[in-house]
């Protein structure tokens, strides 16, 4: 954030002052009181069961400059008529100020929050970055992410999402991109959209909004996201595993935990990686990684270096765990749509294999949300893909998810391979009473199924169990 007093942040977002006895708000902008900026700005909204001005007093307390809110709160304020849309107004205006700072988008179906933790990774190794955190990419997040900036800001990363036609042409117009990434056009929120082609004009508006000296990174694999370099006549790169990607990934592996080894190349360099995360498809995100920070100059030895120390920055993405009595927990629990589901189920074969003959994987799964009338056929060939890949216990948790059970029955489980249960309690009873010493066990499902708890209760009695034994002896 630039340092404003109270009347030029009024100014600018139409506003009013109360009780200014002229404050200058130096620091970011935040809507939870349990997690204050000091010296930053606390934006209090009304929502359906919490209201934000409640907590003024505490967020002062805490150490906030002042408040933005829709009426005054006895400290110093900024009294607007709807927050979101002042904040959405600060933003622009902020970043209008740091005309040096280079902005990138991204959105895609999936990997959206890997790679923006990839990406952000990669670009400190040439400058300051700021980056959305975890999954912040709505028409809240994503400018409270832009009053994160600063003057020694060099890089702003944007996860963008949408639910929608002109969400992301809404969000751009609060940060118009330098450089513009899309991922894929898969089937999450196929529900809410229609078609794959509808999804692929929504996301092609962050390709829209680039300005004529921009670069769209497209990925070369995606027929739906090639075709959208037709949609600018700003600079375009690719990455992928054609041949024709300007930005080529080959020689994709994984070793013993799942984590992928690759070669990337970039006209006549070529560089391998060896990455410290989980699951072979993160190697794709590596690549659209890797062709930004190109096109932003970096050298291709700059971007894979980064690449091989990057850990994971977001909660329950392919996070692993082991138990004192060797049971490994894989937490994907964040969210799932069919492209994930399946990433997630080859990670969790590639583990089980490279951890030794004997060792049980086991798949604990719940509803993928918003897919709309192909509901039914993508769970039922997610519990396919589950037999196919020779997962020894699938766990099928909530009765929107039961066509996962059914698909892995029908496409040949037997006996109590694939086993259905109602909710989470139910799921870790069944754990309970089947998890053994070595097994590896994944949890993944749409953000509402809230798996992560199951996970998190799993890894609990492991310590507990452990605690236990250390008492006894």
């Amino acid at each position: 954030m630039i340092p404003m007093t109270l009347p030029e942040i009024a100014e600018v977002v139409g506003g009013r002052v109360h009780d200014d006895a002229g404050v200058t708000v130096a620091r970011a902008a935040f809507v939870d009181s349990r997690t204050p900026v000091e010296g930053g700005l606390f934006v209090a909204f009304r929502g359906e069961h919490v209201d934000g001005h409640e907590y003024a007093d505490a967020a002062i307390a805490a150490g906030a400059a002042a408040v933005m809110s829709e009426r005054p709160v006895g400290h110093p304020a900024v009294v607007v008529d709807d927050p979101l849309t002042a904040v959405a107004a600060l933003a622009r205006h902020v970043l209008a100020a740091l005309p040096d700072v280079k902005v990138v988008a991204l959105t895609g179906s999936q990997g959206k929050t890997s790679t923006k933790d990839l990406l952000a990774q990669v670009l400190a190794a040439a400058g300051t970055t700021v980056a959305t955190a975890g999954s912040f990419n709505n028409e809240l997040g994503l400018p409270l992410t832009v009053l994160r900036a600063d003057s020694a800001t060099e890089f702003l990363v944007l996860e963008m999402g949408a639910r929608g036609t002109g969400h992301l042409a809404e969000l751009c117009r609060v940060a118009p991109p330098d450089v513009s990434l899309v991922l894929n056009v898969g089937k999450a929120h196929l529900g809410e959209f229609g078609s794959q082609e509808a999804i692929a004009r929504a996301k092609g508006e962050i390709v829209d909004a680039l300005a004529a000296d921009g670069v769209a990174v497209l990925n070369a694999d995606d027929p739906l996201v090639a075709a959208m370099a037709s949609r600018t006549s700003a600079r375009v790169t690719t990455f992928g595993e054609s041949a024709g990607s300007d930005v080529r990934l080959t020689g994709l592996e994984v070793d013993e935990l799942g984590r992928p080894r690759f070669d990337l190349s970039a006209g006549d360099a070529l560089a391998h990686v060896e990455l410290g995360l989980v699951g072979e498809h993160q190697a794709m995100n590596a690549a659209a990684a890797a062709a930004v920070g190109l096109a932003l100059g970096m050298r291709l030895d700059e971007v894979t270096g980064a690449l091989a120390s990057a850990t994971l920055a977001s909660r329950w993405r392919m996070e692993i765990h082991e138990r004192a009595d060797g049971v490994m927990v894989v937490n994907d629990a964040y969210n799932a749509n069919p492209d994930s589901m399946r990433a997630a189920l080859k990670a969790l074969a590639a583990i089980g294999r490279g951890r030794g003959p004997g060792t049980r994987t086991i798949a604990v799964l719940g509803e993928m949300r918003e897919l709309g009338e192909s509901s039914r056929d993508e769970h039922d060939a997610v519990g396919r893909l589950a037999v196919r890949l020779d997962i020894s216990r699938l766990l099928v948790v909530g009765e929107a998810a039961r066509p996962m059970h059914l698909g892995a029955y029908l496409e040949g489980s037997w006996g109590e391979e694939s086993a259905f249960v109602p909710d989470s309690d139910a799921a870790l009873a069944w754990l309970r009473e089947n998890l053994a010493p070595g097994d590896v066990v994944l949890f993944k499902a749409s953000r509402a199924a809230a798996l992560e708890t199951v996970a998190e209760a799993v890894l609990a009695e492991g310590r507990a169990d452990d605690d236990e034994k250390e008492t006894a002896g």
